[in-house]
C-alpha cells in the first residue's frame, strides 16, 4: 500500500532523514521503531504533508504523494493520528470526532461515529464532555477515533502509548491489534519496542535518520543487536 524509497528530509541545513526505505502492505501492522531524535516525527511530518521532502519517493496505492498537500493526502486515505493526541480541549468528544470526517467520508459520518462508539464505549458515555477534561487514555481514544472517522485506507499511529499508565498501554496495544484484525492496515510508530514487536508482522528500526534493521517482527525481536541496543541484554 505504502512504499517509501530513498526518502530524505530535514529542517534548514540539518538533514534528519538520510535515505529511508519502508513498505507497508495491505492487512499488516508494520512497526517503525526508534528512540527520541532518530527521525520518526520527521518521517510522519513528511507523510502527512506538513514537511516537504528533499529527495526520494512516496507511493500510496500506486499514486505518488511526493510533495503532496496535506489535504490531498487525507483525501487519499492516508490518515495520521499524531503524537500527543492533538485534540481540541474545549470542544466536546462528539465534536472532536466529527472533525475527523471534515475532508473524507463526510457522508458516512453517522455510521462511522457509531463504529467509533462501539470500539470505545467510554466515549459514548462522555459524548458531550469537553475533551480536555478526559483522562490521558480517553484522550488517546478520541484521537484514534477521530482518525477512524475518515475511513482510513492506512492508519499511521504516532506514539499511541506515550504518557499512558502500564495498564492503559496494554489496553492500547490490544485495541491496535483488534483494529488490524477488523481489516485496518496500521503503521505503528513507537518507542515501545517490546510490545510493538509483539503485535506487528514486520518492523523497521531507525537510527540517525536511516533504517538499520528491517524484517519480520519475530526475527528482529530475537536479534542480539536489538537486545543490546534497546533492551540492555
Amino acid at each position: 500500500m505504502l512504499e517509501i524509497s530513498g526518502l530524505r528530509a530535514g529542517y534548514g541545513e540539518v538533514e534528519v532523514l538520510r535515505g529511508i526505505d519502508i513498505a507497508v502492505h495491505s492487512g499488516e501492522i508494520v512497526a517503525v521503531l526508534g528512540s527520541n531524535g532518530v527521525g520518526k516525527t520527521t518521517l510522519n511530518h513528511v507523510l502527512s504533508g506538513v514537511l516537504t521532502p528533499r529527495a526520494g519517493s512516496i507511493t500510496f496505492e500506486g499514486r505518488s504523494l511526493m510533495g503532496a498537500a496535506s489535504t490531498a493526502i487525507v483525501e487519499a486515505g492516508l490518515i495520521h493520528v499524531p503524537e500527543g493526541r492533538k485534540i481540541f480541549p474545549n470542544m466536546n468528544v462528539r465534536e472532536n470526532l466529527e472533525l475527523g470526517s471534515y475532508r473524507r467520508a463526510k457522508n458516512n459520518r453517522a455510521r462511522n461515529l457509531e463504529r467509533v462508539f462501539e470500539t470505545f464505549p467510554r466515549l459514548r458515555e462522555r459524548m458531550g464532555q469537553a475533551a480536555g477534561t478526559l483522562s490521558g487514555g480517553e484522550q488517546q481514544m478520541v484521537a484514534i477515533g477521530r482518525g477512524m472517522m475518515a475511513e482510513p485506507r492506512l492508519l499511521i499511529l504516532d506514539e499511541p502509548s506515550l504518557g499512558l499508565s502500564p495498564l492503559l498501554v496494554e489496553e492500547m496495544f490490544t485495541l491496535i491489534r483488534k483494529l488490524n484484525a477488523d481489516g485496518m492496515p496500521i503503521m505503528l510508530v513507537e518507542q515501545n519496542v517490546v510490545q510493538s514487536l509483539e503485535i506487528a508482522q514486520r518492523a523497521y528500526i531507525i537510527e540517525n535518520g536511516i533504517v538499520t534493521m528491517a524484517g519480520t517482527a519475530e526475527s528482529i525481536a530475537s536479534d542480539p543487536e536489538l537486545k543490546r541496543a534497546y533492551l540492555g541484554l
